[in-house]
Parts: C-alpha cells; sequence; structure tokens
C-alpha cells in the first residue's frame, strides 16, 4: 500500500466526519426493526459516551445490546486511530437506516399464506471530541 493510499481517508469518513476529528463504527445486516433500534438510538445522541454507555447497560430494549457494541467499538477506534481520549468523546451522530428485508410467508387458514417481513438495520454511530 502506497503513502498516498493510507493518508487518503474514506467516503464514509467524509460525510459522516468532514475534516473534524472523530471516530465512527457501523454493525450493518443486525436483525432488529429499525423503529425499535432508533427508539435506542435517540437516546444516546448527543450524550457523553461514559453517559450512554451507562444508559445502554440498563435499558430494557433489545437493540440496547448491540447499540452498546457499536458505541464500545467506536470509541475504540477512537482511541487507537485517532488517539483521542475517551473521557472528552460524545455521541455526535447516531443513525439508524433499513437494511434488507428478508420476506417469510405463514399458512393461515382456507389455504391462504400471509407474508412476514423480517427487518434488518444499519446502525451508525460516530464519536467527536466536545466542544471546548
Amino acid at each position: 500500500m502506497t503513502a498516498a493510499a493510507r493518508t487518503a481517508t474514506s467516503d464514509r469518513r467524509k460525510s459522516l466526519l468532514g475534516d473534524q476529528p472523530g471516530a465512527f463504527a457501523v454493525a450493518r445486516f443486525q436483525r432488529i426493526t429499525p423503529m425499535k433500534a432508533r427508539r435506542v438510538v435517540d437516546m444516546v445522541r448527543g450524550l457523553p459516551v461514559d453517559d450512554a454507555l451507562s444508559l445502554l447497560q440498563f435499558a430494557p430494549q433489545a437493540a440496547a445490546e448491540t447499540v452498546y457494541k457499536v458505541l464500545e467499538s467506536a470509541i475504540a477506534n477512537a482511541e487507537t486511530t485517532e488517539g483521542l481520549n475517551a473521557a472528552d468523546l460524545v455521541v455526535s451522530v447516531a443513525r439508524v437506516d433499513e437494511g434488507p428485508t428478508m420476506k417469510r410467508w405463514r399458512p393461515r387458514a382456507q389455504g391462504r399464506a400471509t407474508r412476514i417481513n423480517k427487518r434488518t438495520s444499519h446502525i451508525t454511530l460516530v464519536v467527536q471530541p466536545k466542544e471546548a
């Protein structure tokens, strides 16, 4: 890999962070509906990472475990690749996009069938240092 290729930033990083310091983590194809995941992600948007982790640890929603892991990954990325201090980080962008839907069929009365949609989510969390 050349030096120019190493210093080039990805388009995803440019769209999420621009030129600002910070890091992000993405969990794709998670088997949780986007509507349920958005309830959890909305709770942590804008919080310091310590508060967000403690909130997610005790949240009763099933999606909280997945969002917790994504947030831990984003914090680890910020510490290792960017050299940022975890105590200064804030969840700046928290987004849940819809992934592909698996379509299944369930037999019903009188020979009919109904469709069951098994939805998936793409969860993206961005952490950035607090504004001084």
